[in-house]
Order: structure tokens, then C-alpha cells, then sequence
């Protein structure tokens, strides 16, 4: 901030010159549309920039000058508004600025009465200040032109068709504004069916808004609603009257609004940015977002059985990648498979979102047999025949869906933005993002199937694989306990007895018959049907289930806003019990004696909202923030409506902090 008001102050004092400085970076002309008809005309004010050097709008933003014109003409003429085209926004040295670039030309009228000469001029002598990212320069110059009465044109000017195409429309219907302590929300009406691209907003008045941070944008049918931070010296219970400013579409088009006090929507859905740009970076963070979740708990016991698999292939470089193109093609197809069926479920109205599969108690008693199942074949229980390569291509592709599966609770960092984007973009387009997260997920392997200097740093094949599957038998068993508890809390007692019951009947028939080969499908089949008959034992309604952090409260919109309204600091946490990463976070940040006090002194109000069930009220808020997954975690500072968002691996101290500074503000 002091950075932002030591630039500012450079540059306005460097605009307070004693000499007029003639243009030589911006230079400016004065022409007319041919000849005064019906008393009047159109005139422009035609600047010609120097490549590298701007010029601004009526509200320069951080730092510049506005444009401004003292005119000399004859009586009984009179000249109109200056009308400004829509700007674009430019940072430089930690400053936001609206400028403009190139040509640029700003319109106004030249009217008459009947006491005005048949012809006569038209003088103006303006003020500007131009810049570069490294200098600026306050520049002053004169600008003139004759004007006569004539005939109306036969054809448009072209030159002033293109300047009027640049200035913003002005929109019908009401606009409105709403500040809260720290935000400004604008609703603006636009139809829609209109296509916005990735649109962006100007507040014609200065020292409304702060410039630097963007706005935030969402729909609410024909309105197009902006979140916007407030000036540091804005009072929210003093803004003018009126607001206006310029809404700039994805084509550069400008629409022009003027917002009074009134209500603006707090639903809504984000905006979706399809540019190539956009569409790019969601991909790109899906893919570094799945290479990140091979560190997370929730896919190490499935990476346990992968480097079994590298292993064995050892040297042999034809098997090695093999393997490795299987992995990737099961990882890819299984996390495009679940988005193909997360698509269709929110096309069909089901309010969903990622990892929508583990809310169902049966899909969690399938994982139970499953994750069982692989901790009796690593303690050697049974073996799987592994008899040609296509057998073994099928076993790594299988691998790989399987790491997709569970790798489904853990959403990283990266991870929410990329999948939140997803779910907004077209089907097209979003596939892409859930392949390229199966594509980061089987990144390494990949990368070890195919360079001979990672995959020759692998130890040989050896005995000692018989007693690495015996210690990878220990995060196996401990997946198979938290499916346990997943089944207690999403089912109860019904559920933990289902689930105990199917896992002693699978552990029995795989130890008389696992060992003996030709009897081996008969374990594998009564294992199905017991997975069969225990689907049908689970309730089909969740249970009530305690919070999991003591002294929180369960989340809804109307008890955030009312601790808010009540000027109380907010913190909120969306959660769910198959979520690794929300239950270290809850433990390691949030559940702690010294954030606990934090929060007491404070008066922080601390709710929870459990999506373990897929509760429909939290997808709905989760997507108008454009997130598909949790944790999410939103601080909301006293009387603020609009909340900050933390990053998804929190620590105490992130939290302290901001309870420290709500206290200090309570007390002055």
C-alpha cells in the first residue's frame, strides 16, 4: 500500500509543471463529421500515441491524470460532454491504471444556435499525461478546426463509425450497488443469452474501489453481478448517490451503467472463462494438481502397488513401459470416466460435485472389499497368476482406474480452482481437465517407464519384494479401517456391523481357499456375493453424525450472516469425513488449544459445513464460488459479506492471525 501511495504521488507531482510542455508522445487533433446539420455535429478529439506511451481515462485509476479541455468558441456555440471510448486495464509497478493505447479518439458535440456565424472555428487547449511502465510526462497542447453548415453525408464516415463503435453503449434498465464493510456488490442488467467472454468492470468515479484488486464476477439470470473491494478511504455509509462506470465484454465491447443503492443478489453462479487462455491454465493446474495428489495419504497405499509393479519389471525396458502406458491409460480414463458421470448427474439437475461417489455408503463398503482384498493379497494370503503381458498390461490399467478411485477424497492444492472451472466450462473442454488430472496422477510412472536413467535408479528384483508387500500390507489395513468408520459415520451402527460382518466372511473364504489356485475363483466369486448382499443391508438414509471439531456449529447462509451482521468475525469450514486432506487440516490447524483461545478471545462464530452426505444447499454455495471439491475454508472479518478464501493446507497460524486482528479492530 505505501508502495502503491509513494508511485502515486510521484507521478501527480511529476503532472504539476509550471511551462506547458508541447506533445511529443501523445499528439491530438481536432476533426469534425463534414458540416453542422440540424445545428449540430459531431467532433473528435483524435489522439495519436508514440509506441510504448498511454494515455488515460476520466478515472485514471491508482495513478495518471485525466484528460482536460478549456474550448474558445464564438458565441452561440456550445460544445457537449466529452464521451470517453471503454479503456483497458493496465498494471505497472504494483499500480492498476485504465489507459488507453494507439489511436484513441474521444467524441463530442459541436451545437449552434441561430446566433452562430455561417462558419467558424473551433480552438481547444487541453492537458494530459502520458506514460510509459518507466516515466511519465504531463503534456499540454492546442488543437483547432473550421466549422461550417452543410448537407447531411451521403455515407458514414468511416474514421467516426469506428471511434463510435469504441465507446460503451449505455444499458437499459436499473442498476444497482451495495457496499458492506469491505466489498461493493454491483448487479447490472444484461440479458442472458448475451455472451460475456471474460468481462471486466471501470468505476467512472475515483476512489470507490481499489483499482488493483479485480473484480469478481457471477450471474443471477439477466444480471451480471460484481464483487468489488472498497477503497482503503471509502466509507461505505457515504458513497454517492449514483455510481457509474463501464462494463468491458470478452469482445471489448463496453456497456455504460449508472448503479444506485438497492439490492444486489447474493446467489448465482461464477462465471465461466472459455477463452483458450483460461481453458489452458485450468488444464495446466489439473495436471500439476493430480502430480501433487501422489503425496497425499488418500493415494499412497494404491502407489504401494505400483512400485511393486516397476519393480518387477527391472531393466526390461519393453515391460517397464508397458506398464507405465497402462497405468496412464487406466489413471486417464478412470478420472475422465468420473467426470463423464459428474457431468451427466448436474446435467440431469443433481446438485454433485467431485468425488460424489464416496457420499454413498455403498460405494464405501465396495472400496471396504476391495482395500481388503488387496491388504490379504500383500500378507500372501492368495496370489493373482500373472501368466502373459497382455494379463499384466490389463493388471497396470487396472491400477491406474483404481488410483483415479481413490484418489478421488484429496483435493490438493490446485486442485479446487482447475476443478471448479471444469464444471462451468463446455463438456468438451471440461473432459480435458478430468483427463489431464488421471495424466499428473500417473505422471511419474510414466516418466520412469520411459527415461532409462530414472527407471535404471530402481533396486533390482530381489527377495526383499516378499517383505516389502508385508510392510505395504500396514496402509492397506489402515484404508480398510477408515472405511469402517466412513460406513459408521455416513450409515451407523447398520453400516460398521455390514461392513465388520462382509469383511470376517471375505477374510474366512480367501484363507480356506485362496492358497490352492484351482480354487481361487470360488473365493473371488462368494466375495462378490457377499459384496452383493451387503449393499442391500445398508440404510438408504444418512445418519446424524457429531462435528468434528468441538464447539463448531452447523453451517447455513442465514447463521453466517447474521453472526456478520452482529459485527462477529466469521470462520467456516466445508469438510467431509472421507476427506483426508479436510481431516489433517482439521487436526494439524484448526482443532488446537491455541486456536481454539484465539477464536474465544475474538469471538470468532465457527461453523461446519459436512458434505460427507453430498448435502445439496453446500454444493449449491461451493458452486457459486466455483469450487467442486473440499476443503474449502472462508474467513469472514466482522461485518464483512464477502469472505476471504484460505488456502487448502492451512496452518495455526493463518488462523491466530486473523483472530488476533478482528480483536484489535473490535477494541478501537
Amino acid at each position: 500500500m505505501i508502495q502503491r501511495l509513494l508511485l502515486s504521488l510521484a507521478l501527480l507531482l511529476s503532472a504539476l509543471p509550471a511551462s506547458a510542455q508541447t506533445s511529443t508522445h501523445l499528439t491530438p487533433r481536432l476533426e469534425v463529421e463534414g458540416g453542422i446539420v440540424e445545428d449540430k455535429v459531431e467532433a473528435a478529439i483524435v489522439f495519436e500515441s508514440e509506441p510504448g506511451w498511454h494515455g488515460y481515462w476520466k478515472n485514471p485509476g491508482d495513478a495518471g491524470l485525466p484528460f482536460t479541455v478549456e474550448w474558445d468558441v464564438p458565441e452561440g456555440v456550445t460544445m457537449g460532454p466529452i464521451r470517453f471510448p471503454t479503456p483497458m486495464r493496465y498494471e505497472a509497478a504494483g499500480l492498476t491504471s485504465y489507459v488507453y493505447r494507439g489511436e484513441h479518439a474521444f467524441l463530442t458535440e459541436i451545437r449552434v444556435t441561430g446566433d452562430a456565424p455561417m462558419s467558424f472555428t473551433v480552438e481547444g487547449e487541453a492537458t494530459w499525461l502520458a506514460c510509459t511502465d518507466k516515466v511519465c510526462v504531463p503534456e499540454r497542447g492546442r488543437f483547432a478546426t473550421v466549422v461550417g453548415r452543410g448537407r447531411p453525408r451521403a455515407e458514414p464516415d468511416a474514421d467516426f463509425a469506428r471511434w463510435r463503435s469504441a465507446l460503451p453503449r449505455p444499458l437499459a434498465g436499473d442498476a444497482f450497488y451495495e457496499p458492506s464493510r469491505s466489498m461493493l456488490g454491483i448487479a447490472v442488467p444484461i440479458p442472458a443469452d448475451l455472451a460475456l467472454g471474460s468481462p471486466d468492470l471501470f468505476i467512472a468515479q475515483n476512489r470507490i474501489i481499489d483499482t488493483a484488486v479485480e473484480p469478481v464476477f457471477r450471474r443471477e439470470g439477466d444480471q451480471l453481478i460484481a464483487e468489488l473491494a472498497l477503497h482503503p478511504r471509502a466509507d461505505p455509509a457515504k458513497l454517492p448517490e449514483t455510481i457509474e462506470g463501464v462494463v468491458k465484454l470478452g469482445s471489448g465491447q463496453g456497456l455504460e451503467f449508472t448503479a444506485r443503492p438497492g439490492d444486489v443478489p447474493t446467489g448465482g453462479s461464477p462465471l465461466a472463462d472459455t477463452s483458450a487462455a483460461a481453458i489452458l491454465a485450468a488444464m495446466l493446474g489439473a495436471l500439476v494438481g493430480g502430480l501433487i495428489l501422489n503425496l497425499m495419504p488418500c493415494v499412497f497405499p494404491v502407489l504401494t502397488m505400483k512400485a511393486l509393479h516397476l519393480a518387477r519389471s527391472g531393466t526390461d525396458e519393453t515391460r517397464a513401459r508397458r506398464d507405465a502406458l497402462g497405468y496412464t491409460l487406466g489413471a486417464v480414463a478412470g478420472t475422465a470416466a468420473l467426470g463423464v458421470m459428474l457431468l451427466f448427474l448436474r446435467a440431469g439437475g443433481d446438485a454433485v460435485g467431485w468425488a460424489f461417489q464416496l457420499q454413498d455408503p455403498r460405494t464405501i463398503f465396495l472400496l471396504l472389499l476391495l482395500a481388503a482384498a488387496i491388504t490379504l493379497n500383500l500378507i500372501g494370503l492368495f496370489e493373482l497368476p500373472v501368466v502373459a503381458g497382455e494379463v499384466e498390461a490389463r493388471s497396470s490399467i487396472g491400477t491406474g482406474a483404481l488410483a483415479a478411485f481413490v484418489a478421488t477424497p484429496c483435493a490438493g492444492p490446485f486442485l479446487g480452482t482447475a476443478l471448479g472451472t471444469a464444471l462451468i466450462l463446455p463438456p468438451a473442454a471440461a473432459l480435458g481437465i478430468f483427463a489431464m488430472l488421471g495424466l499428473g496422477l500417473a505422471l511419474p510412472f510414466l516418466a520412469i517407464g520411459f527415461v532409462p536413467a530414472l527407471r535404471n535408479r530402481l533396486p533390482r528384483p530381489g527377495p526383499w519384494m516378499d517383505r516389502l508387500k508385508r510392510y505395504l500390507a500396514i496402509p492397506m489395513a489402515a484404508t480398510v479401517a477408515a472405511c469402517l468408520w466412513l460406513l459408521w459415520r455416513l450409515a451407523g451402527p447398520i453400516g460398521l456391523t455390514s461392513g465388520m460382518v462382509a469383511l470376517g466372511l471375505m477374510i474366512g473364504l480367501f484363507g480356506l481357499l485362496g492358497r490352492r489356485l484351482g480354487l481361487l475363483r470360488y473365493a473371488v466369486g462368494g466375495s462378490v456375493l457377499i459384496a452383493v448382499l451387503g449393499l442391500f443391508a445398508l440404510p438408504s438414509e444418512p445418519v446424524q453424525r457429531t462435528q468434528a471439531v468441538a464447539g463448531a456449529t452447523s453451517w447455513s447462509p442465514q447463521r453466517v450472516a447474521a453472526a456478520s451482521g452482529a459485527g462477529r468475525p466469521v470462520f467456516v469450514y466445508f469438510t467431509a469425513d472421507w476427506c483426508l486432506t479436510c481431516k489433517a487440516n482439521e487436526k494439524i490447524a484448526i482443532d488446537r488449544d491455541d486456536v481454539r483461545e484465539a477464536f474465544e478471545a475474538a469471538d470468532v462464530a465457527v461453523y461446519v459445513a459436512d458434505w460427507t452426505d453430498g448435502n445439496d444447499s453446500i454444493t449449491r454455495f461451493l458452486e457459486k464460488r466455483g469450487r467442486a471439491a473440499v476443503p474449502v475454508y472462508l474467513w469472514y472479518a466482522p461485518g464483512a459479506t464477502v469472505p476471504e478464501e484460505l488456502p487448502q493446507i492451512l496452518t495455526p497460524g493463518m488462523l491466530v492471525e486473523r483472530a488476533e486482528a478482528a480483536k484489535e479492530e473490535a477494541a478501537t
